[in-house]
């Protein structure tokens, strides 16, 4: 047991003991998840900022602004006047900004539908979504407006009759029983995980890569000559390369989740498991491509056979649910679609009576693919170096 930890803290200090080594595996991960975290992390749940300034002294000014503040989509803030919000947009205090005109309850009382001025600084999503429900909310005041004019023959007052109308419609005694909550992951951490999940996969090219240099330069044929078996230096290598990467998937989760404040909707301890089951699947991948591999020059070109494919395959780039049939069955032999499976259930609520049909395919596909690789690593033999 002892000859196994020696090897694998050998290959632990080769891989990050270096300056190259641990900007490459643990800085560089970390920083390209984060940034990934920092873009698509506040991109749900947030409210865009609205400037606005209301001139109309009647209930239609305050009722589109109602209306808008109840969707939870925006937050509204208040200019003084018409400059002062443009400015307010040119500087980026806001998204978008909104000028109701001064009589704007009147004309819409006697069936005019005036002129709403929306500033933006640039064409955005959120934008062109403000836009179609401002237009929404003043066409439906129109068409009220309009009936209450055409019920009340152009008697009475009108625009009286319309604000109590809007009154009452901003009480919303009718309303809708909501049967989605939002009990399903979210799009961007399916991103999140996929990008953790491939960049854990890049240790099998390092991990491959280090092994062919002891073949080539004879190191592990002497290390074969001491009275190290062969399954001694297959599980050296894949632990050594297994805490690598527990190293990295905990800077990963300490970074996101305690300093980057985003919230995984998985307990961090599941969330960590499932990388890690994940990650021993890539170790039994490295141990069997490295016995597998003669040619050092041939250990480049995991990346393009093995790494991309997979991932690509497997859901980390995009949701299976978007690949052809005959993908998605192919995707059921990557480690990294029940590892984000594993995610998804663990995001949904699911418990462990769901939970372990992807841990126990991950945990089946470590076992076999280290045993092949112990069996195939034949670490009497030297590389071709030529």
């Amino acid at each position: 047991m002892n000859k196994i930890f020696t090897i694998a803290w050998n290959m632990v200090k080769r891989t990050i003991g270096s300056r190259k080594g641990f900007l490459t595996y643990i800085l560089l991960p970390s920083i390209v998840v984060a940034a990934i975290i920092s873009v698509t992390g506040g991109m749900e749940n947030h409210s865009a900022t609205v400037l606005y300034t209301n001139r109309d002294t009647g209930a239609a000014g305050q009722h589109l602004l109602a209306e808008l503040e109840n969707t939870g989509d925006y937050k509204l803030v208040p200019r003084k006047d018409e400059a002062a919000l443009k400015e307010g947009v040119i500087g980026q205090e806001g998204g978008v900004g909104i000028w109701i005109p001064a009589e704007y309850t009147a004309q819409l009382a006697h069936g005019e539908q005036p002129q709403l001025n929306i500033y933006e600084l640039r064409t955005t999503e959120t934008s062109i979504m403000f836009k179609m429900k401002v237009n929404t909310i003043a066409n439906e005041m129109l068409q009220t407006a309009q009936t209450v004019h055409a019920v009340s023959g152009g008697t009475g007052d009108a625009e009286a009759g319309f604000g109590a109308i809007l009154k009452q419609a901003g009480q919303h005694d009718v309303g809708s029983t909501r049967t989605d909550y939002d009990l399903y992951p979210r799009e961007t951490l399916g991103v999140i995980t996929g990008m953790t999940l491939m960049f854990l996969m890049s240790l099998v090219t390092s991990t491959v890569s280090l092994i062919m240099d002891d073949r080539r330069g004879r190191t592990m044929m002497r290390m074969f000559s001491a009275p190290v078996r062969s399954y001694e230096i297959a599980l050296g290598n894949f632990l050594g390369s297994f805490m690598v990467g527990v190293i990295q998937i905990a800077v990963v989760l300490i970074l996101g989740k305690w300093v980057l404040r985003y919230d995984y909707e998985v307990p961090a301890y599941l969330y960590f498991l499932v990388l890690a089951a994940f990650m021993l699947v890539s170790m039994g991948i490295a141990s069997t491509v490295a016995g597998l591999v003669r040619n050092p020059r041939n250990a480049g070109m995991l990346n393009a056979l093995i790494l991309t494919p997979t991932c690509m395959l497997g859901g980390c780039f995009w949701p299976l649910s978007v690949m052809p049939d005959y993908m998605q069955k192919a995707a059921n032999f990557m480690p990294q679609k029940w590892a984000i499976q594993a995610v998804d259930i663990a995001a949904t609520g699911g418990g462990w009576n769901e939970l372990w049909l992807p841990f126990a395919i991950l945990g089946l596909m470590a076992a076999v693919l280290l045993a092949i690789g112990s069996a195939i690593l034949r670490p009497n033999e030297t590389g071709i170096s030529a």
